[in-house]
């Protein structure tokens, strides 16, 4: 996992305790079948890194087409992909950033296509549609909850009343939720005991409104550089440095 080897190289100790498998989702021709020629889009969207390590196939090495990109570690993928983006937030590194985009206010008569997983908020597809946008999603996989043994989840008890484990990351909601609803009674009083680290403003409301009193790490963005310089940050606070 590259988060954890970036945080291993300024000398953290990781647990990895993953809390969703990635999984492809559905026919790439099929799909390339329903969207049709992919230059009569405006706007391509790609909505994480993930969507494009399943989705940019769906491209065919067209180089003409406008590309946007969720934040820079998507922008990253698909630059590594051999492709250019066009459009990123200026703020945030989330749908409400990009929303920002003065290339996306007004769409009447415009084609977008989203390229994403299977289930994940519906906000952005929204707004470009309330904004006169014909919205197309493409979900080119799947985010499968992870189910850890009890005798995991014992150990990871252990570790944290060991005083072993001092932060948590969670880059979005939906693993934080998974992450609370694994949590019986003691683990969650852990839970509550450690700093999370997260992304953005909307993931730590969300944490607010669902219970969580624990103290918050937020970084700029779910990109790991940017969640490394946060937990590093914190700890130059604590240490004094």
């Amino acid at each position: 996992m590259p988060l954890c080897r970036l945080l291993e190289t300024q000398g953290a100790t990781t647990l990895r305790l993953p809390a969703i498998e990635i999984k492809p989702s559905g026919n790439r021709r099929e799909t390339a079948a329903r969207l049709g020629a992919l230059k009569d889009f405006d706007v391509i969207i790609f909505t994480s890194a993930n969507a494009v390590r399943f989705g940019h196939p769906l491209l065919e090495q067209q180089r003409d087409l406008t590309l946007a990109a969720m934040g820079p570690a998507t922008a990253r993928a698909l630059n590594q992909a051999g492709y250019r983006v066009a459009l990123q937030p200026a703020g945030e590194f989330d749908s409400e950033g990009l929303l920002e985009h003065p290339r996306l206010e007004h769409l009447a008569g415009h084609r977008i296509l989203i390229i994403k997983g299977r289930d994940g908020r519906p906000f952005l597809e929204q707004q470009l549609a309330q904004r006169g946008a014909q919205v197309v999603g493409a979900d080119v996989y799947l985010r499968v909850p992870t189910t850890p043994s009890q005798a995991v989840l014992e150990s990871l008890l252990a570790s944290f009343t060991a005083g072993a484990v001092q932060v948590i990351t969670a880059t979005s909601l939906e693993i934080a939720d998974i992450l609370l609803g694994l949590a019986a009674p003691a683990l969650r009083r852990e839970f509550e005991r450690a700093h999370w680290l997260i992304p953005g403003d909307r993931i730590a409301a969300g944490l607010r409104e669902r219970g969580l009193s624990a103290p918050l790490l937020q970084a700029d963005s779910a990109d790991d550089h940017d969640l490394v310089a946060a937990l590093m940050r914190w700890r130059s606070s604590v240490s004094g440095a």
